[in-house]
């Protein structure tokens, strides 16, 4: 380890030692700053490691409880909630969206469907008209502009990935159901009861815990038109409006927002226990979350596409689920195509294995220039695959 770089603390079981590997590689070949990663098979936890440091001015090393925004991650358990739900008997997959939210039904999305939501198919990848961060803050005005719109696409025919609208519309439909917004639902259902430490948002009293997020290097305005000349319009609306970056996700006002698709706060060890409830078929750590069959029915196949959204950045087709992304044949979380997660913006992950028992968190605050499939991330889950 360079003087600049502090040394990787925390546990890694001998037989998982070239996870700690990778991981160190991460920060001597990879450009890591600060990160974490967390591992559990069969429930007992194998990996937990951090190291680098919280800050861009590398003056805060990363300590064991240091929180991150996981960007996009935060998908995962958002979607648990919804789930949670439908195993209740309280949630219709196949029902009408407008059934639960009966002004969804505007702009010809009365046939609609919940599993339209949880898998990026409603058509609603982003926002027709302008729409501010600030109104990205206001809850009520985002998903009253969300019920009034008409889809980008016919629903349920093809994916696009809804990058902040899947937290609203999802999140919505909870709320409707369960009359708490997704944080207060999560808090109450899972974190609270499981100890586990991870927020939809981050309340003020977190904030000294919090690492900042450094953005990866601009691309030039040439290298920019470029890219957004490939995009379509509804790609355009779900990526770029508003356009958000580290520096709005640094701010007071981005973590103090609902935002249950993009903002929620964790450490690795708390984005491996909630994955890790899929991984353990519904349970963990001796308590049931869901029902095995429910969790099974996360992973039920949508149909593979080429994104419509994120098809110019990969290199192929994806599959999803009902709130998370399938391995498939691109091994994007290990070799078991039935292996499932969600990646989040700059690099960080959430990985659920049921077949072998194992789940993954990867937090990190140098966020990277990939879509998905950080090479960071694969390192480590190359790392853990070649041991299991």
């Amino acid at each position: 380890m360079s003087e600049h770089q502090p040394p990787v603390h925390g546990h890694c079981d001998a037989r998982f030692t070239a996870v700690r590997t990778a991981f160190e590689e991460n920060f001597r070949d990879r450009a890591e700053l600060g990160a974490a990663v967390s591992v559990m098979v069969g429930g007992e936890t194998v990996v937990d490691l951090w190291g680098g440091w919280a800050d861009a001015a590398r003056t805060r090393p990363w300590e064991r409880d240091t929180l991150v925004n996981v960007w996009s991650t935060t998908k995962g358990p958002t979607a648990l909630c919804a789930h949670i739900l439908a195993d209740r008997g309280l949630l219709d997959f196949d029902a009408p969206v407008a059934a639960y939210w009966p002004e969804f039904a505007a702009g010809g999305k009365e046939k609609v469907l919940v599993r339209h939501l949880l898998s990026h198919r409603a058509g609603l990848a982003g926002l027709r008209a302008p729409h501010s961060l600030a109104e990205l803050f206001d809850w009520e005005l985002t998903t009253e502009r969300l019920a009034a719109m008409e889809p980008w696409w016919e629903p349920g025919t093809v994916s696009g990935y809804h990058a902040f609208t899947y937290g609203f519309l999802v999140g919505e439909v909870v709320r409707r159901v369960s009359g708490l917004l997704p944080g207060a639902f999560l808090e109450r259902e899972v974190t609270g009861p499981l100890g586990i430490d991870f927020t939809i948002g981050l309340p003020e009293k977190e904030a000294g815990r919090a690492a900042e997020l450094v953005h990866p290097p601009a691309a030039s305005a040439s290298e920019q038109a470029a890219i957004f000349a490939q995009l379509a319009p509804a790609a355009i609306a779900a990526l770029a409006n508003p356009m958000v970056g580290a520096g709005e996700a640094n701010t007071p006002e981005w973590r103090a927002a609902e935002i249950p698709a993009a903002n929620g706060h964790g450490t690795a060890r708390a984005v491996t226990a909630l994955y890790g409830i899929f991984a353990g078929r519904g349970a963990h750590d001796g308590h049931r979350v869901l029902s095995p069959e429910a969790a099974e029915r996360v992973r039920e196949s949508q149909g593979r596409c080429r994104d419509l959204v994120l098809g110019a950045g990969l290199d192929s087709e994806t599959e999803l689920g009902l709130g998370l992304w399938l391995s498939g044949p691109n091994g994007s979380y290990g070799p078991n195509p039935r292996a499932f997660g969600h990646d989040g913006f700059g690099g960080s992950c959430g990985l659920a294995d049921p077949e072998a028992g194992v789940s993954l968190g990867y937090v990190m605050n140098r966020m990277g220039p990939h879509i998905a499939d950080d090479p960071r991330k694969m390192a480590l889950i190359d790392a853990l695959y070649s041991v299991l």
